[in-house]
């Protein structure tokens, strides 16, 4: 008989959700910022990384398997040993030619292991504590995710950022000042040709001046020489035209690859008018849409700055710089999404002129400055440390969970899954179990409508920070929107999941089912409140973010435990995996109509319209049946 290992439950959860997150964040972010610094394009990171995601998508259809077969601390522990060694694979097989086929088959084999890995990880959650234990830690198990997700799109991209500066050429700095009191000026794209460089020194980048000060207010329309002649064209116009030139001018002398062209539309192929919107879009604009001046389109100015070598590089030898965003306000955009920040000199361009596209949000209303910076280091040990660093974390993690995780009695290997036939006859017996629960149908329309008014309104929030005032938004900049709602929304929303653990293990889930319930409801009256009031503050907006991402977390504490509770009996872990595959399609199917509804009836409507679904969250929940000890210590 299996006899119990008790562990004190501080021992294991931080470590084992904070090594739940980090693969996850490697896979589907970090991959993406390493391709981009080692020279994969857009098109290619975008197809090929996209897919990565799918593991996590189908993961409820093998959970099963991970039911079945073997124990889940035995799952946790494998999938952990598995990361570990792939995570070595990567960082390997980084140096190599062939590294973007080689590196894509291991995130793949990555995902699935990772999502394996969340899989038993959870149902192990659920067999090593107790109902109250659940309640108290769910809040803490969610923190250490979130704290990995956030190592991880900073600390290791951090890390790469200091062997790439630390290792080539010395970085080369350049500083933007964007000044609402500064008059406008036509970019200069001359200056650096004139510029001295000095052939005897030391290799380095030039630029003509480290530091550019720019205008935030823009003239409707910009005179420029066109066929010999000089003609007026908007400012918007004007833009485009010098990003192009950026552009054109980069891939020309060789510093960064031309995109493949268009094909041309077949010769005698029919031109599509746009009819606008359609008959069902009208209406319910004409209906429900509120009624607002027209909006008048104001644009961001922009800024161009070149960069060069001062010397000439040996025969065959390649320089690469990375230009990325160091310090200061995110107000000041370097564009990447439609041109490179990543230039190869060689000796043939090598006195040729680099260029860099800058934007400067016209709703700042007092000078900020951000600064750039462009290493030229070892970009493939850069990134070969940091997994290197990732698999070394998950060989000690796996070697101390070898330890640390206790051995529930009820963490047993299932008698079926010893035989080909009776592992099948147990999948799909698990599946069959899982629809025959009692109020299965009730519990996937929780599922799918408990969230129903956050699933739209968290893809409205940032849009609505950050849109002008006259278009219905707020017009935050975007260094205040990091602030508000990547700051003050993140802290909102884990002392809300923390308090809503601690509160839930006191009195149980039935008797918060409710008051968690209203939290995730009310509190989005804080955005109908925002898109009413009169310029409200920065103080008011972030109070209010703060609101209702505290309410937000709070109340998600009872969808979670009410998950839990639902997978309870036989196949408790894939039944879970099942439930967050629910969770999955009930944020992503209203997430995506949010968007065409905001755009068609406006923010104030939207907001309100959120407050309407809000309904379906508090209808759901009186159809459930609850234990009232369930959660609650004993």
């Amino acid at each position: 008989m299996k006899t119990s290992s008790k562990r004190n439950p501080w021992a294991w959860i931080p470590t084992l959700y904070f090594a739940q997150g980090l693969p996850y964040v490697a896979v589907m972010t970090i991959s993406v910022i390493m391709y981009k610094r080692l020279g994969i394009s857009n098109t290619d990171i975008a197809l090929y990384t996209g897919w990565l995601y799918l593991p996590w998508v189908i993961k409820p259809f093998w959970s099963p398997f991970v039911d079945i077969i073997r124990t889940k601390r035995w799952w946790t522990l494998t999938m952990q040993w598995l990361i570990a060694f792939a995570l070595a694979g990567i960082a390997f097989t980084i140096p190599t030619s062939i590294f973007f086929q080689l590196t894509l088959a291991i995130f793949w084999l990555v995902g699935f292991t990772s999502a394996t890995h969340d899989i038993a990880a959870d149902g192990f959650y659920m067999l090593a504590l107790t109902e109250h234990e659940q309640s108290l830690y769910v809040g803490i198990r969610s923190t250490f995710y979130r704290v990995a997700t956030v190592a991880g799109q900073g600390l290791l991209v951090i890390l790469a950022g200091l062997i790439e500066s630390n290792s080539g050429l010395t970085p080369l700095t350049i500083s933007v000042d964007a000044d609402p009191a500064a008059e406008w000026t036509a970019p200069d794209m001359t200056a650096i040709a004139s510029t001295e460089a000095d052939l005897q020194g030391e290799m380095q980048f030039i630029t003509p001046s480290p530091t550019v000060r720019v205008a935030t207010s823009v003239p409707d329309e910009v005179e420029v020489m066109q066929g010999g002649e000089m003609v007026k064209m908007p400012f918007k116009a004007y833009a485009a035209l010098m990003r192009d030139s950026v552009k054109h001018s980069n891939e020309r002398n060789g510093f960064t690859a031309a995109e493949a062209p268009k094909a041309p539309a077949a010769e005698g192929a029919p031109i599509v008018a746009d009819k606008g919107p359609g008959a069902f879009t009208k209406w319910v604009k004409d209906v429900f849409g509120e009624e607002r001046e027209p909006y008048t389109e104001r644009n961001n100015n922009i800024a161009v700055v070149g960069l060069r070598l001062n010397r000439q590089p040996a025969p065959g030898e390649e320089i690469i710089l990375n230009v990325t965003h160091k310090s200061g306000d995110q107000s000041i955009k370097l564009e990447q999404a439609a041109l490179s920040t990543r230039f190869v000199f060689n000796e043939n361009n090598w006195d040729k002129t680099a260029w860099l596209f800058y934007e400067a949000d016209h709703k700042l209303t007092e000078k900020v400055s951000a600064s750039f910076e462009g290493a030229s280091g070892n970009i493939p040990m850069a990134w070969l440390t940091v997994f290197a660093v990732l698999s070394a974390f998950f060989f000690v993690a796996a070697a101390y969970h070898s330890w640390a995780l206790p051995r529930p009695a009820s963490d047993g290997t299932n008698e079926a899954g010893t035989t080909a036939s009776g592992i099948f006859r147990e999948f799909f017996e698990t599946f069959r179990t899982f629809f025959r629960k009692p109020q299965v149908w009730v519990a996937i329309a929780f599922m799918l409508l408990y969230r129903l008014p956050e699933a739209q309104l968290v893809k409205l929030i940032n849009p609505f920070l950050l849109d002008p005032i006259d278009k219905g938004g707020l017009g935050l900049t975007t260094g205040q929107v990091g602030l508000v709602y990547g700051t003050v929304g993140i802290i909102g929303l884990t002392i809300g999941g923390i308090i809503g653990g601690i509160v839930a293990a006191k009195g149980g889930l039935r008797k918060w089912l409710w008051p968690m319930a209203w939290s995730m409801s009310l509190t989005c009256l804080t955005f109908v409140y925002l898109s009413y009031a009169d310029a409200p503050s920065l103080i008011t907006v972030n109070i209010c973010v703060f609101i209702e991402q505290f309410g937000y977390g709070f109340g998600f504490t009872a969808y979670m435990l009410y998950l839990i509770y639902f997978s309870e009996g036989k196949h408790k872990t894939a039944h879970y995996a099942i439930c967050t595959g629910f969770m999955a399609l009930g944020m992503m199917l209203p997430g995506m109509a949010a968007g065409w509804l905001q755009e068609t009836i406006g923010y104030r409507h939207f907001f309100i319209w959120t407050m309407i679904c809000c309904a379906a969250t508090i209808g759901v929940c009186a159809f459930l049946k609850i234990d009232p000890n369930f959660g609650r210590k004993k």
